[in-house]
């Protein structure tokens, strides 16, 4: 009878740790990955706010980068948003990550798989006021990396 408890008691005991291991594991990878996309969200704004837009560049998706040279951008963010706005930085804020299925830059774009929308709101103050831009970000892996990517639907 004792000797059939001990295995008893081992089996639940087994049991319940097979099940913690799985559920970490599972819970480990898709947090990851959706960790992952929001850091990469994080550090694309971080070098915007440095004005460290070639850096920034940097992250885009190739699809990205194919709508602009990064001479181009390094010189549109930096005249439109820092001279013709009259500030010198941002602050910004991140909404809650959004897994998607399938998603699209644009309607004749083709349909990307595992794909994070993340809202990003930036806080301008400058010579003409204070204002909000607020923008959905999409991040999606990439010759495993994550990338930003930005809404071209209309």
């Amino acid at each position: 009878m004792r000797k059939r408890r001990s295995i008893l008691l081992k089996g639940i005991i087994l049991g319940t740790l097979v099940f913690a291991a799985v559920a970490m594991l599972v819970r480990c990878v898709f947090v990851s990955s959706e960790g992952e996309a929001v850091d990469v969200v994080n550090e694309f704004y971080r070098y915007e706010q440095e004005g460290d837009f070639s850096n920034s560049w940097d992250l885009f998706h190739s699809s990205m980068r194919k709508k602009f040279t990064k001479g181009d951008y390094i010189q549109d963010r930096a005249h439109v948003f820092m001279n013709h706005f009259g500030v010198e930085t941002f602050t910004y804020t991140l909404g809650e990550a959004e897994k998607l299925d399938k998603w699209r830059i644009s309607k004749d774009g083709p349909a990307m798989k595992n794909v994070y929308k993340v809202p990003v709101t930036q806080t301008y103050k400058g010579k003409y006021g204070n204002f909000d831009l607020m923008q959905e970000v999409f991040v999606v892996e990439e010759k495993d990396e994550w990338k930003i990517m930005w809404d071209y639907n209309q």
